[in-house]
């Protein structure tokens, strides 16, 4: 099954909007090797910084780049794409720290 991974490269004159294609097994989702795996095939050789909002940094601080964060996975009828005012709205809500007895 096709994925299109929509990102966006994150460069000193401005964000770039780019697109990266995996094969994927029907029913399944990305992984972080894979996505890492994508990147190299594009020039980007990254680390994942932060798995939970899908942000990568380069692993050569001189590139020219700073960032690349996925923000969609379109897998032909089921799509995933980040909503921030639920996350910031679920972020509220739950507690940051877990409370003590």
């Amino acid at each position: 099954m096709e994925c299109i991974v929509h990102f966006e490269v994150q460069h000193s004159e401005g964000p770039k909007q780019l697109r990266g294609l995996l094969f994927l097994d029907k029913g399944s989702k990305p992984s972080e090797s894979q996505l890492i795996e994508m990147f190299k095939d594009m020039k980007f050789d990254v680390n994942m910084d932060n798995q939970e909002k899908l942000i990568f940094k380069p692993v050569n601080p001189r590139e020219d780049y700073s960032e690349i964060r996925v923000t969609k996975f379109d897998m032909g009828d089921e799509e995933f794409k980040e909503d921030r005012e639920l996350k910031s709205i679920i972020g509220n809500l739950l507690p940051q720290k877990p409370t003590g007895i």
